[in-house]
């Protein structure tokens, strides 16, 4: 998703295009949508063909042997009610409204978002995601941290306070929905990350560059 943010076709973030025919702007399957948004990121991985990675078939194989010691030392009712939460909880929850906060379009122009309310102290400061994208590698522990010593790039840029608020709005207003992403195809993905590339310079090639713009 970071690599290949709002590309079409790459990012399993994006809503497939029947999603967004399905869906569009009415209300109830707007309901239904995000209900069901866990289910929706399995069928899109599978629609997309995207093929396990060595630590996601390590992660898989993990599961599966803690349900078996679920069921076989408590019951299988143990294991339907962690799934029946894991169902809920990337669905109509108040905390899984970070799937729409983050890259749904709530202002023309601007693609991702973060939230700065009271969930975050729940939920590992998870709302921090323009913070998150700029700088990937900063623990949750220390984000905050970098939107305090960073607020003339994050002030300008508007964010979320509530979470129940962007589900609400999402499923109200009839400018969001599905199709409220912004995407690009693979070439534009690529150009532009080789035309924005930040160049390395090193202390002894500073001066060359500098003669040379001169």
């Amino acid at each position: 998703h970071h690599q290949f943010q709002g590309v079409e076709g790459k990012d399993p973030d994006l809503p497939l295009d029947s999603e967004i025919h399905l869906i569009h702007n009415n209300p109830l399957l707007k309901t239904l949508w995000v209900f069901c948004y866990s289910v929706m990121y399995v069928v899109r991985g599978m629609a997309m063909n995207k093929r396990p990675q060595r630590w996601e078939i390590v992660n898989l194989a993990f599961i599966v042997c803690v349900d078996i010691l679920i069921v076989r030392y408590m019951s299988l009712r143990s294991l339907a009610y962690l799934g029946v939460s894991v169902f809920f909880g990337y669905g109509m929850h108040p905390g899984a409204a970070h799937f729409i906060q983050e890259h749904y379009v709530f202002r023309d122009g601007q693609e991702t978002y973060s939230y700065y309310g009271s969930g975050n102290i729940f939920y590992l400061n998870i709302g921090l995601h323009n913070e998150h994208h700029d700088f990937p590698q900063i623990p949750w522990t220390r984000i905050w941290k970098l939107r305090r010593i960073a607020t003339e790039f994050y002030d300008p840029l508007f964010a979320h306070t509530s979470w129940i608020w962007v589900i609400v709005n999402f499923i109200a207003s009839p400018m969001l929905g599905p199709q409220s992403r912004l995407v690009r195809l693979y070439k534009a993905h690529t150009s532009g990350r080789r035309e924005y590339r930040v160049p390395i310079e090193s202390s002894d090639a500073t001066p060359a560059v500098k003669a040379s713009a001169h």
